[in-house]
């Protein structure tokens, strides 16, 4: 979670009950509990719109400090030391947000209880070195993967997505006007993890550049492009790479092609064995999202141009397993003025 959705959920303790209030009213409902802080920013305590009605009905006063309403003994999570089985329990109890506190009862944290995903232990490489020439002029002075999509860049929709499956560790790949995302983005604090950035003084292809990433902190990598919006499972591609002991992952995206006419299938002698009426052909493109064993990235040479479909094959041939991975919802490749445009009217009822 941001900064920005910590500080909602976080007040000291000299707020009146009056104060707290205020800011339940100010966020609604994404802030219906707030966590109390004392001046050495440990945490004492979670208050409600509930447990301040409560307290207002049993002859509280608004200008009461909110400490005399809030409940000491709340539900929080140590860090580090939680999984699945805890977030279920805290579903199970009906608790939206939940702190996740230190040795040191410090929040480092507050989990969406109903969107959270297990951590994944990928390291990400976002390839956003590309000039977007086919988005011109909106690339001219702007990178494509700083274009926005709604309110933010189709970038950031990237990140948040990574952070959204616990992914600490991005690798950002950046050549054309890539000292903007660098300024956006930062060291990535904001966003409650760490960005490395890996500037190609030349175009290196699709994959040669995860080569220059100094050091993976996990032992399989994520690359993706960074135009693409998508609500892709990260969890459930993770984890069939997992179960299918697979060298390499590639998601895929469905296309289908409807013939309009009846199809004969015929031998070599022009016999007809077999008739379709307006079939439809079902194939799988490349969806630019890729799950790879971290040694195997040696495979990548040094500084030469090299694509993905290079390393692909050169995989097969070695007899390693690729499996593909199906995206059974939303994807789009922003490549054209086309896909720009209903990218903007798509992000207004996509979940991300």
């Amino acid at each position: 979670m941001s900064d920005y959705n910590l500080r909602k959920h976080i007040i000291n303790d000299q707020y009146t009950v009056r104060d707290a209030l205020k800011v339940i009213d100010q966020y609604g409902l994404i802030a219906n509990v707030l966590f109390i802080v004392d001046e050495k920013a440990l945490v004492i305590g979670a208050v409600s719109d509930g447990d301040i009605r409560r307290g207002l009905l049993s002859g509280a006063d608004l200008n009461a400090p909110v400490t005399s309403v809030c409940q000491k003994n709340f539900k929080y999570l140590p860090e580090n030391k939680y999984g699945k089985r805890e977030i279920e329990e805290l579903k199970a109890r009906n608790i939206r947000f939940a702190p996740v506190i230190n040795d040191s009862k410090q929040i480092v944290e507050i989990i969406d209880v109903h969107s959270y995903h297990q951590a994944l232990p990928l390291h990400a490489v976002i390839m956003a070195g590309g000039k977007g020439q086919r988005l011109l002029p909106l690339t001219q002075t702007i990178p494509k993967p700083l274009l926005k999509i709604g309110k933010k860049p189709i970038i950031e929709h990237n990140i948040d997505r990574l952070t959204k499956f616990g992914i600490k560790h991005v690798a950002i790949s950046i050549n054309y006007l890539g000292e903007q995302i660098e300024q956006y983005f930062g060291d990535g604090a904001s966003k409650n993890l760490k960005i490395q950035y890996i500037r190609e003084k030349q175009l290196l292809g699709t994959i040669a550049s995860v080569k220059l990433v100094k050091e993976f902190q996990e032992d399989t990598v994520l690359v993706m492009n960074s135009d693409l919006l998508t609500n892709i499972d990260f969890a459930a591609f993770y984890e069939k790479f997992i179960d299918e002991e697979a060298d390499m992952g590639i998601a895929s995206t469905s296309y289908h092609v409807d013939v309009p006419y009846a199809v004969m299938e015929v031998n070599g002698n022009y016999e007809v064995s077999s008739l379709k009426e307006k079939p439809r052909y079902t194939y799988y493109s490349n969806a630019g999202i890729y799950l790879l064993k971290r040694e195997l990235i040696d495979l990548i040479p040094d500084g030469e141009f090299y694509n993905v479909t290079d390393l692909i094959d050169r995989l097969l041939e070695l007899n390693k397993k690729v499996i593909s991975f199906p995206i059974m919802g939303y994807w789009l490749d922003i490549g054209k003025h086309d896909d720009f445009k209903k990218a903007q009217d798509d992000i207004k009822y996509l979940n991300l």
